[in-house]
């Protein structure tokens, strides 16, 4: 006698991200191919006057990737020395390029409803070697600019702000949504895979200094100012005109997708908003998100599992999470030199001045659920679906 088969059904899996090629940005690509001119050309060119418009800069530069961008801004920014307040809760890159520069980056804490700088903090650790502010629009959510503005300006501090995760956001600026590339001494986008605007590997930087777009420009490639002649010492950075013909492509459709990423950060914050224990992102005020990523905060206490243990049965229920951090800069191998010198001069924070609370608190919290422009009705329902039942499961 054959018995029934008592294999579990196949759950369905929510993608967590929407990445590839579209047919018009493989046809962008194939163009240039076969055009032959591959470097940095008119298809570079075309993305740098277009993406500057579009985020409300007057230059813009594309370059390798994100991580060099950061490179080219802080350059002609900062000196070996200098001290620059950057946030403990970000990507590494904010950070490391800072101290590949010389810099001695000043940790400083984000809010705990936002995640972006917390510029009251930030101001607690001036000293008379601050010379500038790093600071990330993360997730897509752009932090405060007008605060970090007063406070750049009543300090002299020069201003980079790393959008990498930030294509299209825009912030409420005397009565009007201004692109964040109007704001600060330069920003820093990546054109990664994976990012809103994903090329494979790239980079961008705006500003809207004639001076400083001019010494950009000339460190990314080689500090030449006519063939074989180099005004100064430089770097080869530079884009290629495949990836900007993907950039050009893209960028056709960013600002529907962004809009569809911001309804889709609607949905979730309804959902999330009747599921006790579990906390939506706070846009800072008058901002408009890009949402790169929807990261959630789980209250510990309201539930007998650990963030791991949560996001392990959301796996199981065909919902995949992403941890963006494990752990805030403070802790990263990499800065314990750094850390411990803020520990010097922040003495009288106690433990918070070498590892800012709220960052090391977010570390053991956060999680990211699906964001991206492919969603759908009945991904929604599975999520949330899954995101009850596992509340209801682990609920104290």
């Amino acid at each position: 006698m054959t018995q029934a088969s008592t294999t579990a059904p196949t759950i369905n899996q929510v993608p967590f991200m929407a990445v590839g090629l579209d047919r018009a940005d493989i046809d962008a690509a194939h163009a240039v191919l076969e055009s032959g001119m591959l470097r940095a050309a008119t298809r570079c060119a075309e993305l740098e006057q277009r993406f500057a418009t579009i985020s409300d800069a007057k230059h813009a530069l594309t370059c390798a990737n994100g991580t060099c961008a950061l490179q080219l801004a802080y350059e002609p920014l900062f000196q070996p020395g200098d001290e620059v307040l950057v946030p403990a809760w970000t990507y590494i890159a904010t950070a490391s390029m800072l101290v590949a520069r010389g810099c001695q980056p000043v940790f400083c804490d984000v809010h705990a409803d936002t995640f972006q700088i917390d510029v009251d903090d930030a101001a607690r650790r001036i000293t008379p070697r601050t010379r500038g502010i790093a600071c990330t629009h993360l997730y897509g959510i752009p932090a405060d600019v007008h605060a970090v503005q007063n406070l750049a300006g009543a300090h002299n501090l020069n201003v980079v702000y790393d959008a990498a995760q930030a294509h299209l956001a825009t912030v409420d600026h005397n009565g009007t949504q201004t692109g964040i590339g109007a704001f600060g001494d330069a920003v820093t986008y990546s054109f990664y895979a994976t990012k809103n605007l994903g090329t494979g590997e790239g980079g961008l930087i705006s500003t809207n200094d004639d001076d400083l777009a001019r010494k950009i420009a000339l460190l990314r490639s080689h500090g030449e100012t006519d063939k074989y002649l180099h005004e100064s010492v430089g770097y080869n950075y530079r884009m290629n005109d495949i990836t900007g013909a993907i950039g050009c492509s893209k960028l056709d459709r960013l600002p529907g997708e962004t809009d569809t990423r911001r309804a889709s950060a609607d949905r979730y914050a309804e959902i999330l908003s009747t599921i006790e224990g579990l906390e939506a992102p706070t846009p800072t005020k008058g901002s408009r998100p890009a949402w790169h990523l929807y990261v959630v905060k789980l209250d510990t206490d309201r539930f007998t599992c650990t963030r791991d243990e949560f996001c392990d049965a959301l796996k199981g229920e065909g919902v995949p999470t992403a941890i963006h951090y494990p752990r805030s800069l403070t802790r990263q191998p990499a800065f314990k030199t750094h850390v411990d010198k803020n520990a010097e001069l922040f003495q009288a924070m106690g433990a918070a001045g070498a590892h800012p609370t709220t960052s090391d608190e977010l570390s053991r919290r956060v999680f990211a659920l699906p964001m991206h422009h492919k969603l759908t009705d009945a991904h929604f329902d599975q999520i949330e679906q899954a995101l009850r039942q596992t509340a209801a499961r682990f609920a104290r």
